[in-house]
């Protein structure tokens, strides 16, 4: 509603309104001619357990601040304002609170002068929302914010390093405690920051935040200093976002809001006592994480051309180049040593729960929620086939969200696409991995669970934790507030917590009535038909098989996530998001009586707004493919071409739907076992027969009445071995 002009704001102008303030081209004379001085010793909170874990994880990025140059420069554009475009965009994308541009010079470096190095490109991230004095996060938190802040600033400034130097173009990140510049004088050149009192300010945020640096060759277009008579920005203009930035209102919003309840009124949900379509516990079964689809395709279980793309399919672009480094860095920390007493004041449930959900928030949590974990959703067997007995009872879930300007911009399954999914995974990483180590270190068992590296399945744990409902999409949760645009990550441990209930905002209606995914989906993936009961879930079943090849081999863009760009929910609820997605969400939520009436209306309306179309004001990124075998481990042999061709597609209202799905099921029988490092092709014959007799909700439910046993299809394939 505020942010009305936000559809025609381009992304690299960023949240804040940096294109209304004044500048003065002098300033850079008078910084050129000072000396640089160097950085104070960052401070540090009395809480060690968490000021440790981020010491840590920072030390962890310490080691790629200079990247190796792919062997080719990229065809990037000889337009300035094109190749800005891409790189503060970039920035925005992975969070950056504001971003800016500089040339170098002498007097910007302490000892050797990288005169290479023309430009500098400024990271600027803000403190986040003070956290309630009541909540036990308020005393851990209290001193580390510039900790935290760098953290996030050099992730990002890491991520754009690669980025550029997978462009074939020289770059190098600098952060607070390990700079060869002096911070404060970039921060001044790139119009992020003046000097005020002997400090950095900010005139939207004070000097409540932290900086990070890129250096680098790649010429950009660049930003002039502000100017010194700036010393607040925050005028009418900016609270009602009427340049298309983000108010002041939402920003007010947000403050406002208790601190481990997050940005978004997850306090008005219906909570129920079991999630809201049927799992038969007794009848799940476990299985080896040797079956993910992922892991089938680099196996080779899925076909030849899979397998060949299986190394770099999400990461084919620039940007999700520039998240790999940092990804794999913090893998290791997701374990490690338990201290041998327990922390003071951590044997309350309640408190800890609120503190560890204010902190995730605080981090960069969209919604996070808790609950135990069921045998169920704990893998077999672990990568290398060892058997997993279930070790934690509880487990924090984050959602994190994979970005709304971005989202309006893309189709799905265009270039920028895998990288939207890297990006919250590497963010979710970063998250659960400090605070599993904080929780470590105050003598609890902790372990994070990412997408490189996960013991769990997290689907579930979205339904129990109540952060979302099963979806038509089956193997997705769709959340009231993001709709399908999240990407998640998993904290387990023993550490006393008390949990959520699941939620009821009455997806399975919806859902039964729109088929949109379905109607869009590039595969045929998605059943139109209505729900099965599948490895003793209740759900609709999609064909991972279909999805997981056509994200694997996508020529026209990287991996795909086009069911999440047209779904119905994956909508703007904030403030400052269109006025008819704030009233739908309301209605959503407080009148689910009136469901059967507006649930029509509003699936006709989305498709009559074009909703799900890409905007392409908001496409900042250019269409650019890392050619190469092993890029997701960034390999500086491999190199950059202009990408042939780019999926934008528009949606189809008028496209029919299927009379009958083709789709094929792949229960735990037919799946590999845990040990088998060959391939194990996928039986799609089987799969269709298999899908043909599948149970409907109300048979399975007749059939456990009367006592019936359980298809032998549940059973996995290396347990009906060892039988025999």
């Amino acid at each position: 509603m505020f942010g009305y002009k936000r559809s025609k704001r381009r992304i690299e102008f960023g949240p804040y309104p940096l294109e209304n303030l004044i500048r003065d081209e002098n300033i850079i004379k008078s910084e050129a001619l000072s000396e640089p001085v160097r950085d104070q010793p960052m401070s540090e909170g009395s809480y060690h357990f968490l000021t440790n874990a981020l010491k840590t994880h920072l030390a962890a990025f310490e080691k790629l601040r200079e990247p190796a140059s792919y062997s080719k420069l990229a065809p990037v554009p000889n337009d300035l304002k094109l190749r800005t475009r891409d790189i503060k965009g970039s920035g925005y994308f992975l969070d950056a609170s504001q971003v800016g541009i500089f040339n170098t010079f002498k007097n910007l470096w302490f000892e050797k002068i990288n005169e290479e190095h023309s430009h500098g490109i400024a990271i600027l991230v803000e403190y986040s929302d003070p956290i309630d004095s009541n909540n036990n996060a308020n005393t851990w938190v209290a001193g580390n914010e510039h900790l935290i802040a760098t953290l996030l600033a050099a992730e990002i400034a890491l991520d754009i390093s690669g980025q550029i130097s997978s462009m074939g173009f020289l770059s190098k990140a600098h952060w607070r405690g390990s700079t060869d510049i002096d911070l404060d004088k970039a921060t001044i050149l790139s119009g992020l920051g003046i000097r005020k009192d002997n400090k950095i300010i900010n005139p939207f945020v004070e000097d409540q935040f932290a900086i990070a640096i890129i250096t680098t060759n790649y010429e950009l277009k660049v930003d002039l200093p502000l100017d010194d008579s700036i010393k607040n920005a925050k005028t009418l203009s900016y609270y009602f976002g009427l340049s298309g930035s983000v108010s002041g209102l939402e920003r007010w919003r947000r403050r406002r809001r208790p601190s481990h309840l997050g940005p978004y009124p997850v306090e008005n949900l219906k909570r129920t006592k079991k999630i809201t379509t049927e799992i038969f516990k007794d009848e799940v079964p476990r299985v080896p994480s040797r079956t993910n689809m992922y892991v089938r395709t680099a196996f080779g279980d899925l076909s030849n051309k899979a397998k060949k793309e299986s190394d770099r399919w999400s990461q084919k672009h620039p940007v999700s180049q520039g998240i790999v480094r940092p990804s794999w860095a913090i893998k290791p920390l997701q374990d490690g040593i338990i201290a041998q007493s327990i922390a003071p004041k951590t044997l309350n449930p309640e408190k800890n729960t609120m503190a560890l959900k204010a902190l995730s928030h605080y981090m960069g949590s969209a919604i996070t929620g808790v609950c135990e974990v069921p045998d169920y959703a704990w893998y077999s067997h672990d990568k290398r086939g060892e058997p997993i007995e279930p070790y934690h009872k509880y487990a924090l879930v984050v959602l994190i969200d994979q970005g709304y300007e971005t989202f309006l911009g893309a189709s799905g399954n265009d270039w920028i696409s895998g990288s939207q999914s890297m990006r919250a995974y590497l963010k979710g990483a970063e998250v659960v991995g400090v605070i599993s180590e904080m929780i470590r270190n105050m003598g609890y068992s902790a372990r994070a669970h990412s997408n490189l590296d996960s013991q769990v399945l997290h689907v579930p744990l979205v339904l129990h934790a109540g952060l979302g409902e099963q979806s038509r999409i089956g193997e997705s949760a769709i959340n009231p507030f993001l709709g399908m645009r999240f990407k998640t990550a998993v904290l387990t441990t023993n550490m006393p917590l008390h949990t959520d209930l699941p939620i009821d905002f009455g997806v399975q209606l919806f859902c039964s009535k729109c088929s949109k995914c379905a109607r869009e989906c590039p595969s045929q993936a998605i059943p139109f038909g209505d729900k099965v009961i599948f490895n003793g879930y209740e759900t609709w079943k999609p064909d991972s098989e279909r999805c997981t090849v056509y994200r694997a081999t996508n020529l026209k863009g990287s991996a795909c996530g086009r069911c999440v760009k047209v779904c119905p929910l994956s909508k703007d609820t904030t403030l400052d998001g269109p006025l008819l997605h704030q009233i739908g969400s309301w209605l959503g939520i407080n009148a689910m009586w009136l469901k059967p009436l507006l649930i029509p209306i509003a699936i006709w309306l989305d498709d009559k707004l074009g909703n799900g179309n890409p905007v392409d004001k908001k496409k900042w990124w250019l269409d650019l493919e890392v050619i190469g075998k092993r890029s997701f481990k960034y390999d500086p042999d491999n190199y950059v071409l202009a990408a042939k061709a780019t999926n934008r597609p528009r949606i189809q209202p008028k496209k029919k739907k299927l009379k009958k799905d083709s789709i094929a099921y792949f229960p735990a029988s037919t799946l590999p076992p845990p040990n088998i490092l060959e391939p194990f092709p996928t039986n799609r014959k089987l799969g269709l027969e298999i899908a043909k007799r599948a149970e409907t909700v109300k048979v399975a439910l007749e059939r456990r009445k009367l006592g019936g046993k359980m298809p032998n299809e549940y059973i996995p394939s290396y347990q009906k071995k060892s039988e025999t």
